[in-house]
């Protein structure tokens, strides 16, 4: 099975990765794998805190996923998995794209902001040429029926 791999994070272009990748997966009869990622540097200072924190992102990365869960396995008929990891968001990527040979698009939504698209479209478009997989990046902006039109 072919799984679109999605990074969730805070950001508002998020959710159109999320609706692309369920989309996509529900009509090509593929799954959905949700990656998000914590950044180290979070974790700074002693260590009984730095578990603390770690374990409350975890907490808060899952109650994230619960909800896109829902909505994927209510709507769409897709049951996404998740994975956690730790370290460089694109670093990370490469490596969860390498070590599992079913995931087989990239999907990463762009920011409408003018500074640009986003750090991880960009640091990723600089890596697309080595990629294994092709990366999908969905516009910020675009809306909930032009999305399901064209998946």
């Amino acid at each position: 099975m072919r799984k679109f791999l999605v990074v969730l994070d805070d950001s508002r272009e998020c959710l159109n990765a999320m609706r692309f990748a369920a989309l996509r997966a529900a009509h090509t009869g593929g799954g959905v794998q949700i990656l998000s990622i914590i950044r180290p540097e979070e974790f700074q200072g002693w260590i009984g805190v730095a578990d603390l924190m770690r374990a409350e992102a975890r907490e808060r990365i899952e109650a994230h996923f619960q909800v896109f869960a829902k909505w994927m396995r209510d709507k769409k008929g897709v049951n996404p998995e998740l994975v956690i990891r730790e370290g460089d968001p694109a670093t990370e990527i490469l490596a969860q794209v390498r070590e599992d040979p079913e995931i087989g698009v990239l999907v990463l939504g762009a920011g409408t902001d003018k500074s640009g698209p986003g750090p991880l479209v960009t640091q990723m478009s600089r890596n697309s040429g080595s990629l294994p997989i092709p990366i999908t990046i969905v516009p910020g902006e675009m809306s909930k029926e032009r999305l399901e039109s064209i998946t």
